[in-house]
């Protein structure tokens, strides 16, 4: 009995030693401007804050949507550590707009969403040109595939820690009893 609790106790440091911190998707923790703010005059740029740091890949987007449906955002998406920014045109008409966002976690895996904000005043800008093949009905670019991460999957961390146990029990129990040592059969 005792050969098998040593197994299990070795088996149990061996897989805590090789577990790594769980692997989480960033999350938005902040913008520029807030979530649903009113701002009298429209920002230069939009920056997103998130709390682990964003890869740094062509993947990561930042579009802001006008209340006619227009696209303000001119540039390409900055990224330092954990934050993200693009530059904005000059908007346009009062109203709501909506920052949509999809940036490559500090994991692999991408993450979206959408933050709203409201121009009280409006101002003198114009949308982005609209390419005429977006305009004709084109299909759009298709958006990077979930697969084309670079972190390490979760289940694979989980089935080396199955493996791992099972080789220690496997080992504890076949170290077991030695033949002739111990009770005489009866």
């Amino acid at each position: 009995m005792r050969k098998v609790l040593t197994a299990l106790a070795i088996s149990g440091v061996a897989l805590f030693a090789t577990a790594t911190p769980a692997l989480a998707h960033n999350v938005l923790v902040s913008s520029d401007p807030a979530s649903g703010a009113s701002v009298a005059k429209g920002p230069a740029k939009i920056t997103l804050t998130f709390d682990q740091y964003v890869q740094n890949a062509d993947v990561n987007q930042i579009a802001v949507t006008g209340p006619d449906g227009g696209q303000w955002a001119e540039g390409p998406v900055s990224v330092e550590n954990n934050v993200l920014s693009a530059p904005l045109r000059p908007l346009g008409p009062a109203g709501k707009y909506t920052v949509g966002y999809r940036v490559l976690s500090a994991d692999g895996h991408p993450v979206s969403g959408e933050i709203p904000f409201t121009l009280t005043t409006a101002g003198t800008g114009t949308p982005a040109k609209v390419d005429a093949a977006k305009a004709a009905g084109a299909p759009a670019q298709t958006a990077p595939q979930e697969n084309s991460s670079s972190g390490v999957p979760i289940w694979v961390w989980i089935a080396g820690a199955v493996v791992l146990l099972a080789i220690g029990l496997t080992v504890a129990l076949r170290s077991g009893r030695e033949p002739g040592s111990g009770q005489a059969d009866q």
